[in-house]
């Protein structure tokens, strides 16, 4: 097997930097194509390579890499995801995300959240919770350290 092979499977054949599904019988020069991303974020990373798009990794190279949120959630200030899983995946610890106007906005984005830091940080235990505050909900995410 190769250093692809194993990263992708690793990584369950998604880009880290988009979430979108890799397809592994696509050519390595197509931008949606597979690649080997050694250069992540955090130079500290417990993970140094990390499954990205071809397109994805070299985008990457020329921008800061930024975790979007889905335009389908209700957030407020929603917090930089990159920046927030270097500081949980350092230190661990509680952060606060975001804001939400409901309930079930808030519900809805941990939801995500959790699953997304499933694959962004692999094998960091990320739990997403809510809290009432200021007449809003708090989207909070904890950590603890490996």
């Amino acid at each position: 097997m190769s250093l692809l092979d194993d990263v992708a499977e690793r990584d369950g054949w998604r880009c880290w930097v988009c979430d979108e599904p890799v397809d592994p019988d696509m050519s390595v020069n197509d931008p949606r194509g597979p690649s080997v991303d050694s250069r992540t974020a955090d130079r500290k990373a417990k993970i140094p390579e990390r499954l990205a798009h071809r397109g994805c990794n070299t985008r990457k190279g020329a921008v800061k890499v930024v975790i979007a949120w889905p335009d389908r959630l209700h957030v407020a200030d929603p917090a930089p995801l990159i920046t927030v899983a270097g500081r949980l995946e350092r230190k661990g610890g509680r952060e606060l995300v975001a804001r939400c106007p409901t309930e079930r906005d808030a519900k809805e984005a941990a939801e995500w959240l959790e699953d997304r830091f499933s694959r962004l940080v692999p094998g960091l235990p990320v739990t997403a919770g809510v809290e009432r505050g200021g007449g809003q909900f708090l989207v909070v995410l904890n950590a603890g350290r490996r």
